[in-house]
């Protein structure tokens, strides 16, 4: 049993805190997981200007992604946290007016660095720091997991508050979608005070070096970069997250090929988060009780199957069918996402570079955010009636397979021991 006053009691405490902010500040960013035909009614927008919106969103995490790192070792990681969630509610209420897309492009825009330069690394960073070295891919697999726990309960809330509106007799698509907003405008307006008074950041300063020499910063920059596992491990998590991604479409694919209302798609999305805390969680614990690495590869593997059988199957089919197969593709794909930072630990990156490898990574680990929306909405506007997102589907399920064989290379040995013998 943990004392309140125990270091135990304190560590999870606060890493409880992180998870809430964490799985609050991103949802509104990505409405359309659950609401993507709504927004499009409701903004009176193109499904290419959405996609637009999201690309741009893509760019400036690309873009700040290495400066979130930098920005995280110089100031309050409790202060970065606090303001990141006070200004995405801010945008949120400003998104809540459904302004024209040129204002939306802003406001995706300034959501990138809200929530990519102020908040990612330093979050990242405070979780690091709370855990000790053998409970880091306990901590991050909390991490990630919480975070979609929090998002389902959210979304729960947000689905049922959408479905209630919609079925008064004055209810619209308009207002219940911004009843939505507000919801996750108010979480946020509570979670920030709480994250400036509560969380507590008054070691980050211990590991701080004073010393940003050009010359240093370079050769770091071709240390990393010279690490045949750093790029393998990115390749895990670029092809990871493309499957991942993926499951954003979902919510339009079901209803505009399968004849499911707006109510029920979104019921059947919500109930894929849930997916989330139960893969991500169970996928660390299997993969530190063998080997995350393997593990990784046999999930890539199946998720990259499964999205493939979505791709083939036929319209006419039973709508318990399609339920089944989200929440599998759901558990699989969350199930990669829990492990594949993993896999940075068995690529003994030292600490002084660390930071840094996880700049880079994060930058070619995330770029289906710029690259994806880009892909897939020229496919389903110019290849009706499902077949453009057949093709998506594939395309992605066969980058899959990829990211599995590099995990396979990951998990050799010899693939390791040369910076091993290196850093020695």
């Amino acid at each position: 049993m943990l004392s309140y006053q125990s270091a135990a009691f304190r560590s999870y405490s606060q890493l409880a805190l992180i998870v809430v902010a964490a799985g609050a500040i991103y949802p509104l960013l990505y409405l359309r997981q659950n609401f993507e035909l709504s927004i499009l009614e409701a903004f009176n927008i193109t499904q290419t200007q959405l996609r637009y919106c999201s690309s741009m969103l893509g760019v400036i995490f690309m873009v700040t992604y290495i400066p979130s790192g930098w920005l995280a070792d110089r100031f309050s990681s409790r202060k970065l946290l606090s303001l990141s969630l006070l200004a995405t509610a801010l945008l949120g209420l400003w998104f809540s007016t459904m302004p024209s897309y040129s204002s939306l492009l802003v406001i995706y825009g300034a959501w990138g660095v809200a929530t990519g330069l102020t908040f990612w690394s330093a979050h990242i960073k405070l979780v690091a720091m709370l855990a000790d070295k053998d409970q880091q891919g306990r901590f991050f697999g909390i991490l990630d997991g919480g975070r979609g726990l929090v998002e389902a309960l959210l979304a729960t809330f947000a689905v049922a508050l959408f479905a209630y509106i919609l079925s008064q007799d004055a209810g619209s698509t308009k207002m219940a979608l911004q009843q939505v907003i507000y919801l996750y405008v108010g979480v946020l307006l509570i979670v920030s005070p709480l994250v400036y008074w509560l969380l507590d950041d008054r070691e980050e300063g211990a590991d701080v070096t004073e010393e940003p020499a050009k010359s240093v910063f370079i050769d770091d920059l071709k240390d990393v970069l010279s690490r045949r596992e750093i790029w393998l491990c990115a390749i895990c998590i670029v092809c990871g997250y493309q499957l991942f991604y993926a499951t954003y479409s979902f919510s339009a694919y079901l209803q505009q090929n399968f004849s499911l209302t707006a109510v029920m798609v979104g019921y059947i999305t919500v109930a894929k988060l849930w997916m989330r805390p139960i893969g991500g969680i169970a996928a660390g614990f299997i993969g530190d009780w063998l080997n995350p690495e393997k593990v990784l590869s046999i999930l890539l593997i199946l998720a990259s199957l499964s999205l493939a059988i979505m791709a083939f199957v036929p319209a006419s089919s039973a709508a318990l069918l399609m339920i089944v197969l989200v929440l599998l593709i759901g558990l699989l794909t969350y199930g990669v996402r829990g492990l594949y930072w993993a896999t940075l630990g068995g690529c003994n990156v030292p600490n002084k570079i660390k930071g840094l490898a996880i700049g880079i990574i994060s930058v070619i680990g995330y770029f289906p955010e710029v690259y994806l929306p880009l892909l897939s909405a020229p496919l389903i506007e110019n290849y009706p009636g499902g077949l453009g997102y057949r093709i998506y589907y594939l395309i992605v399920a066969t980058c899959g397979l990829l990211g599995a064989y590099a995990a396979y290379l990951l998990a050799r040995p010899k693939v390791r021991a040369k910076h091993v013998l290196l850093d020695h």
